[in-house]
């Protein structure tokens, strides 16, 4: 008797911090795969708003109710990462045409470093479809309301951060 491999995926990125559309790709990923594990990229040449272990607890603190969500960092290549966690798909979100000439390039690279995992690309709900940490930053940065875009426990750490300056 054999039994079935796990089919795992894994989405990286920043999530700095994590969004609505994050989310919304986490949660239907979760329905298409036995597991997916959220990889925090740790990049010291990027400025993040929050520390790595700020954005684990966060997101651990979404994904909690969520068995087969794993929540998790790292560093160096993207396909190394993947292979220590035996996933099989790298998950990709792509908001718009624009998102899809840098996501084409990145997948075409994983696949020549590691040709046994696929790369697949979702597109969050329609309501996300602008939503970026970025732009979330600059508006919350701005004093601009980003309720309902964000998870609520995101929201609080926003507001945190902006206390203590």
């Amino acid at each position: 008797m054999s039994t079935a491999r796990e089919r795992v995926a894994v989405y990286p990125g920043s999530f700095d911090p994590l969004t609505n559309g994050h989310v919304d790709i986490i949660l239907r990923g979760a329905r298409l795969f036995d597991r997916i594990v959220v990889a925090i990229l740790r990049n010291a040449e990027k400025h993040p708003l929050f520390t790595p272990e700020e954005r684990l607890a966060m997101a651990r603190d979404v994904f909690r109710e969520h068995a087969n969500v794993d929540v998790d960092a790292f560093d160096g290549l993207l396909v190394d990462y993947a292979s220590r966690r035996k996933a099989s798909v790298i998950v990709r979100g792509l908001r718009a045409v624009s998102d899809f000439e840098f996501e084409l390039q990145m997948a075409l690279m994983n696949r020549r470093l590691g040709p046994d995992i696929e790369t697949v690309f979702m597109m969050p709900a329609e309501q996300y479809t602008y939503v970026s940490s970025r732009l979330i930053k600059e508006v919350f940065a701005l004093g601009g309301p980003v309720a309902g875009l964000v998870p609520e426990v995101v929201e609080e750490h926003l507001r945190e951060k902006r206390a203590k300056n």
